[in-house]
């Protein structure tokens, strides 16, 4: 007989190891935050209101996730007065305790006379904060156009505990709001639906309308402008990309919107707007809600720009409306995120380029199981860690492609794409706001198609629900990429003659790599960098026919063939690595490159470089090479195993939440 096993929604004994709260015992109705950006010091000082329920009986005190780098300066709650007095400001006694190496508690006790069960009550905490894991301080040197500087958050996992003290976990959500106070001549934005700005004062509102969690709360300041792309959607950036970013994205974000909701019904969120931040930016793209953040770099390929915006999109239903209730889970957010914007793009450009785009991650995720083997827990899509472990360091392409796998797997099941996405819109419009666990979603799946659980498909040999999802290695299946054939043969063709001991010049010309869609172009260089080291006389043939032609090309196209020229010690296009080094800044590009430079025989070269380039490097991307360069020889793969367990004992850099050695962050579609 089947198992007819279920979980409530109402997660009452979910654990959070990631977070120090007690979350449990609150409802949080909503939080404002006041706060003032100093540019000169580096450092945001204001309050924050929270407006809180007590749920459960005896709780006396309110216990909030903070960091280091916060400074709580006061707190106080009102509580009202006696026979219709004035409402009595109370002082309440605090401590910070230590929790993990990314965050503290915030341990706030509270007097009798607050507590009253499902009665609100509200706490306001006066701090300051720095430059902790989730604020990013840019000198105007470290912007595009060098004139002004810009400050920007980015709270995934757990870093807005360095921003404002919260429940930082993705099982609570609330509305918020914020007024922040600013130099003139700055503009600020955040993740929020509504805002206004009153120029006499300086001062910017925000509200944002709908539930999210601590995570979702961005913010940015510095030389913005922007122009609408669409009824709904406008571009932001600094004035010397604008144009840019708005022809590459032209009138496709409307489409793309329009295209999801067809699938999965209506937008919840309002605008959809877009904002292009520095190179800086530690990672390609982040899903805060009504304000993507999206890394300037991928403006050079526009193949890798549709593909990361409309994974945002998707993720304006899959994980800001409906979220993974832990870190452990983030697949359920990630992984459906990555099935529906594959559902975008195959209605918006069709299946041969959504399975190559698919087929070109599924190698990236092949080649982290070669690295990592097939027992490694970090391959888990319920990943268990232990306390003290940072959730970042899950961030990898398993959260994504296997989820995927599973995802697009469960779609098979039901027989019929098109009920897969009545599925999919129904499991939103249960769901949408909350934040979920996997039996959620299977028990909801089960229930939507009662066939399939009478079947006993959850049980089904070798492919079992249960070894999904705690099972580690590769997927247990993955989708049919057969419709993709036109244009990954020509790929395949390619790899195989290049696999041959004395491939033929005149064969090899008549593949003309400038007509390649870059998917295509980078599938061949990823499946070349397979092979490396390869034959000395191959890599001068490699270079006579490709390696001008690939100079023309975008940086992931580039960053692919410099890496074939360093594994394989090639010293004449060693120039061009340089080149490459000296031209970009980002943490995708630059770290891939010093960690296979100090792999092989080439540390001082990399070590040259990086002390012509370094000044250009934020502080962060520094330490992070630093430690590449002079920690370590090379990147050892064999430390992976040890992220669930414990804690790392040399993060790359103690304001660093990206620091993962798990995988190269430009293989991770986008979404820290």
């Amino acid at each position: 007989p089947c198992s007819s096993k279920t979980f409530p929604l109402a997660h009452c004994r979910l654990v959070d190891v990631a977070s120090a709260s007690n979350f449990h015992s609150f409802k949080l109705r909503h939080f404002h935050l006041d706060l003032h950006l100093n540019f000169a010091v580096k450092r945001i000082t204001g309050w924050q209101v929270l407006e809180l329920t007590p749920v459960q009986p005896g709780v006396q005190s309110l216990i909030l996730d903070t960091h280091p780098s916060l400074l709580v300066h006061s707190v106080d709650c009102k509580v009202p007065g006696a026979s219709g007095a004035p409402d009595v400001v109370l002082s309440l006694t605090y401590r910070i305790e230590p929790f993990t190496d990314y965050g503290s508690s915030l341990n706030i006790s509270l007097p009798a006379a607050v507590i009253r069960p499902h009665r609100a009550f509200r706490v306001t905490i006066r701090y300051t904060t720095t430059d902790g894991p989730a604020i990013w301080w840019l000198d105007a040197e470290l912007t595009c156009g060098q004139t002004r500087p810009l400050v920007f958050t980015q709270g995934h996992s757990v870093c807005n505990r360095s921003f404002f003290p919260c429940f930082d976990t993705p099982a609570v959500k609330s509305t918020y709001s914020a007024t922040v106070r600013v130099p003139e001549g700055v503009t600020v934005l955040m993740s929020a639906s509504r805002s206004a700005y009153s120029k006499q004062d300086r001062v910017f509102q925000f509200s944002m309308e709908y539930p999210v969690p601590a995570y979702l709360v961005a913010l940015v300041a510095g030389d913005l402008q922007h122009a609408d792309i669409g009824p709904r959607s406008r571009v932001w950036a600094e004035p010397c990309i604008l144009t840019c970013a708005v022809s590459k994205l032209g009138g496709n974000v409307e489409r793309w919107l329009n295209v999801a909701e067809g699938l999965f019904g209506p937008y919840v969120w309002g605008r959809y707007d877009i904002v292009f931040l520095p190179p800086s930016f530690p990672i390609v793209a982040m899903e805060n809600p009504c304000l993507t953040f999206i890394i300037s770099s991928i403006l050079e390929s526009q193949e890798f720009l549709l593909i990361d915006v409309i994974h945002e999109i998707a993720h304006g239903w899959f994980g800001n409306a409906v979220t993974n209730a832990t870190w452990e889970e983030m697949w359920l957010s990630e992984g459906l995120a990555t099935y529906a914007q594959r559902r975008i793009t195959t209605e918006a450009y069709g299946d041969a380029f959504t399975c190559l785009e698919t087929m070109f991650r599924l190698d990236a995720l092949h080649r982290q199981m070669r690295l990592l083997g097939d027992n490694n827990p970090v391959s888990k899509l319920q990943a268990k860690f232990e306390p003290g472990v940072n959730p970042s360091s899950l961030m990898n392409l398993f959260t994504y492609e296997k989820g995927f796998c599973f995802v697009s797997y469960l779609s098979q099941l039901c027989g019929d794409i098109e009920r897969f996405d009545s599925f999919l819109r129904a499991y939103i419009e249960k769901f949408r706001f909350s934040s979920v666990i996997a039996q959620d979603l299977l028990d909801f799946f089960l229930g939507f198609f009662p066939e399939l659980k009478e079947s006993c498909v959850a049980q089904r040999e070798g492919l079992e629900f249960e070894r999904w999802l705690n099972g580690c290695g590769p997927p247990l299946c993955e989708p049919d990429l057969s419709a993709g054939k036109a244009l990954t043969g020509p790929v395949q063709h390619l790899c195989d003659l290049w696999g041959m001991d004395a491939p033929e010049p005149q064969v090899i010309s008549t593949f003309d790599l400038s007509s390649w869609s870059t998917f295509q172009t980078v599938l061949f260089l990823d499946r070349l960098l397979d092979r490396s080291p390869l034959p000395q006389e191959v890599m001068s043939l490699l270079s006579s026919c490709y390696s001008a032609l690939l100079d023309d090309m975008n940086a992931e196209v580039q960053i692919r063939w410099l890496q074939i020229v360093v594994r394989n010690s090639f010293y004449p296009d060693l120039p061009r690595v340089r080149s490459f080094l000296h031209k970009h800044t980002s943490r995708m590009y630059t770290v891939p490159l010093y960690e296979d430079l100090c792999g092989g025989v080439m540390k001082c070269f990399a070590v040259e470089v990086f002390y012509q380039t370094q000044a250009r490097l934020h502080p962060n991307l520094r330490r992070t090479l630093q430690q590449i360069l002079f920690q370590s020889s090379a990147f050892n793969t064999s430390t992976a195993p040890s992220l669930l367990t414990s804690p790392p004992s040399a993060p790359s850099s103690p304001t660093d939440p990206t620091a993962n050695g798990t995988i190269a962050l430009r293989d991770v579609n986008v979404s820290a």
